[in-house]
């Protein structure tokens, strides 16, 4: 089937021809969406581009950090403001693919890819949508985050990067598809609460709200960890596919969880 691409000016005109037409597509740096060209995906017919520069804002904004849907994961790792996303955007392939995918793009991306949605979920990010309207967190747009949705820009607390904590387990080294990946905010270096999220443990990005529980109020040492580790998949429905069993990843969400806590390798 052929694809014809479309090219708007703004992010709203862009928005505006995606919910005109349900087989377009909003083409962001193209590292998922041009493998689906390649396979001759029929769910779609035309890839719409944004030649919108505000999709490439840094921003400072009070107490967050506004980031536009198409910065690159390597903007990201060149970014001094935003080196609390470095442990997540680092992981995502090779050079080539941090220059064009973008943070957008991954928050559209299907198991088992999405860790560094997994971060920002982790992070309590939230979502600005093209067209305005309030922002919407990040678990509300993870339940509907359909091709209709079109991403303008995401909005992160500032926080010292010693809160933030990023796992991505993969048998292939360094750079394989994930088994799994964890998240963690610790608030005694300025969160504002104790946040959690897996990925590859059900549908989309999940927070673990069972570890969250149990962290609450301990200590993050062996024994402050004991019962979070225990109840690591609780709540969770990770999936069998190519990479690992149901059984395997609920054996190992555990271990990595712990060591992700404890700072150890």
């Amino acid at each position: 089937m052929p694809v014809r691409v479309e090219t708007v000016t703004r992010i709203e005109d862009a928005a505006r021809v995606v919910a005109s037409n349900r087989a377009a597509r909003i083409y962001g740096g193209g590292t998922l969406l041009m493998r689906a060209v390649n396979e001759a995906d029929p769910g779609f017919d035309t890839l719409v581009v944004a030649a919108d520069p505000a999709l490439k804002d840094i921003r400072s904004e009070g107490d967050r950090m506004t980031i536009g849907a198409g910065v690159t994961m390597a903007q990201i790792l060149a970014s001094r403001d935003l080196a609390i996303l470095a442990p997540a955007a680092r992981i995502i392939g090779g050079p080539a693919v941090r220059t064009a995918a973008t943070v957008g793009g991954n928050l559209f991306a299907p198991p088992p890819y999405g860790e560094f949605t997994t971060a920002l979920l982790a992070l309590g990010a939230t979502i600005l949508l093209a067209g305005g309207g309030a922002a919407l967190p990040m678990e509300e747009f993870l339940r509907d985050r359909g091709p209709s949705r079109v991403v303008r820009a995401i909005s992160i607390p500032r926080l010292d990067p010693n809160a933030f904590r990023f796992r991505k387990v993969t048998r292939v080294k360094p750079r394989g598809a994930a088994i799994l990946s964890i998240a963690v905010v610790l608030p005694q270096w300025g969160g504002r609460e104790l946040r959690v999220a897996f990925n590859n443990m059900g549908p989309m990005p999940m927070r673990a709200r069972a570890v969250e529980r149990a962290l609450e109020g301990a200590r993050i040492d062996e024994q402050g960890t004991a019962r979070a580790v225990s109840v690591a998949t609780e709540g969770l429905a990770p999936p069998t596919d190519a990479l690992a069993s149901e059984w395997y990843r609920r054996e190992v969400a555990g271990v990595h969880l712990k060591r992700l806590l404890l700072g150890s390798a």
